[in-house]
């Protein structure tokens, strides 16, 4: 039970985040209040909240960025704290400020922080200024015309970010000067579009390194790191399996990194669950990336090897609590692996797939977690993002967790829908995933070796006279017809 006690948060968004937050309200035995569009009305957290109130806009995620309607309801409903999640406001401080001008708390840091540690630009100066690790970059204007000058010292290949960006968006690689002034102007349009922001800076870009992140907890006072995730495998900059503790660091690398993000943190009166990202080059130096100033997608790995729970432990500094563990306390068991189940053709471009849920089996078993807000009907559409759930593993070593993730997948059925399971399984298959030897760039460099595999004409012919025979309604009309017409197939005169 919590010694500050929160009577109603309001989840302030959708899907198997709001559903993961919704089971730690409960767990601490707060009154739970869902906010959903039309689209998701018969989704699991709305009919599992204690209320669930309808928001509308002129698209869904339109109405999940609507920070008026959401702290009309939250006044409306008596509520006094509100979790973001992650995407949508999570990272908004007007959002932010507005609730706490409504006496609402928001459960994550303070609006100064997420002002200094969430943009991009403005973060990399407070880090640089303290003596830690950046990247070399140069802020520019999309619209100037001496911005080649401007990076004449630099190398190319170069990456183009937004200063407000994330997801990948707004990303984009120059590999010579001709290339750059158009790239910065595209970059800078994406950026305002996603963001409300066309800022933009060009960095280094190392074209073999790892992303490497590492999870931190503050509570204003005091900062603790909970250890380091290996993000490395990614799809056009977006991470779709993840990983903890990384396979590439040793003990002294892990403490450098992991203290350096502490550090950052401290030196930022950081309070609430954040996330430190780095570059780490092969040449074993790592460089500040940005801050995710909340909960990450990727969390659940860091939860399984430390047996904390990250969004309790949000939920508990919102409300006042000082930070539970001491660094000295931190202890880490086993090996996670975390894939994300996105609804997209990876074969083909990892392009964005529809569909209807038709029918979901979830895989279980020990050390197996399914993150989900999946239910049967449901449509899915490209008005959100396309991933639909995650599947988390845990067990004693990294190769028993590659080898559980793999079975896992295997369990999954999700029909209706075209997802990226089997390319999933296919990265855990390759000797390089297995070995740790990869980087960032590992889809693009294994893309033939990731391909689908060919079906011979004979294979083809058997999985479709098993799926036919496993039709239900042609086991119940086989059933039906006696002997000899059962013989003689489809024949009438």
């Amino acid at each position: 039970m919590m010694s500050t006690h929160f009577n109603k948060v309001l989840i302030a968004n959708r899907g198997e985040i709001a559903l993961r937050v919704l089971r730690a309200l409960q767990a601490l035995d707060i009154a739970s209040v869902a906010i959903y569009h039309h689209s998701d009305r018969h989704s699991p957290v709305v009919q599992q909240a204690d209320e669930a109130v309808e928001i509308t806009g002129d698209s869904p995620s339109a109405a999940h960025l609507d920070i008026s309607q959401i702290v009309a309801i939250c006044e409306r409903l008596e509520v006094d704290a509100v979790h973001p999640c992650y995407g949508f406001l999570s990272e908004n401080a007007n959002f932010a400020r507005t609730l706490e001008a409504a006496d609402i708390t928001f459960i994550g840091p303070s609006p100064e922080a997420i002002e200094l540690m969430g943009d991009k630009i403005t973060s990399r100066d407070f880090v640089a200024e303290r003596g830690f690790p950046v990247a070399p970059s140069v802020n520019l204007n999309a619209d100037d015309p001496n911005c080649v000058e401007a990076v004449a010292d630099m190398p190319f290949p170069l990456v183009v970010k937004a200063s407000a960006g994330g997801g990948g968006k707004g990303m984009s690689i120059v590999h010579s000067p001709d290339e750059l002034q158009s790239t910065l102007r595209v970059a800078a349009s994406e950026a305002e579009k996603y963001f409300g922001d066309k800022r933009v800076y060009v960095e280094r870009y190392f074209a073999s390194a790892r992303h490497i992140e590492v999870q931190v907890l503050g509570d204003g006072k005091q900062v603790i790191h909970l250890g380091e995730r290996e993000c490395s495998i990614q799809r056009r900059f977006q991470k779709i399996i993840e990983e903890a503790p990384s396979p590439a660091l040793d003990q002294v690398e892990r403490a450098d990194i992991c203290e350096a993000a502490a550090g950052i943190a401290r030196a930022a009166g950081y309070s609430s669950a954040g996330t430190v990202e780095f570059l780490y080059t092969s040449e074993g130096e790592f460089f500040f990336l940005e801050m995710n100033t909340r909960i990450q997608v990727e969390h659940p790995v860091t939860e399984m090897i430390t047996g904390i729970d990250l969004v309790q432990a949000q939920i508990r500094i919102a409300a006042g609590e000082p930070l539970a563990l001491q660094q000295q306390d931190l202890q880490t068991n086993g090996h996670a692996i975390e894939c994300r189940l996105c609804a997209e053709d990876a074969f083909n471009g990892f392009t964005p797939e529809t569909g209807k849920v038709f029918y979901l089996k979830e895989p279980s078993g020990q050390g197996i977690r399914f993150d989900s807000g999946l239910f049967t009907d449901q449509v899915i559409t490209t008005a959100f993002d396309p991933m639909l759930a995650k599947l988390i593993v845990h067990a004693p070593s990294r190769q028993q967790a590659i080898e559980a993730m793999g079975e896992a997948l295997q369990q999954l059925v999700l029909l209706g829908v075209k997802t990226n399971s089997d390319y999933l399984q296919a990265v855990l298959r390759h000797p390089a995933f297995i070995e740790g030897d990869f980087d960032t760039g590992f889809t693009e460099k294994h893309v033939d070796e990731l391909s689908p595999p060919t079906l011979e004409r004979e294979g083809l012919q058997a999985l479709l006279a098993a799926a036919y025979l496993s039709d239900r309604s042609t086991r119940l009309l086989l059933d039906a017809t006696p002997q000899p017409y059962a013989a003689i197939g489809n024949w009438r005169n």
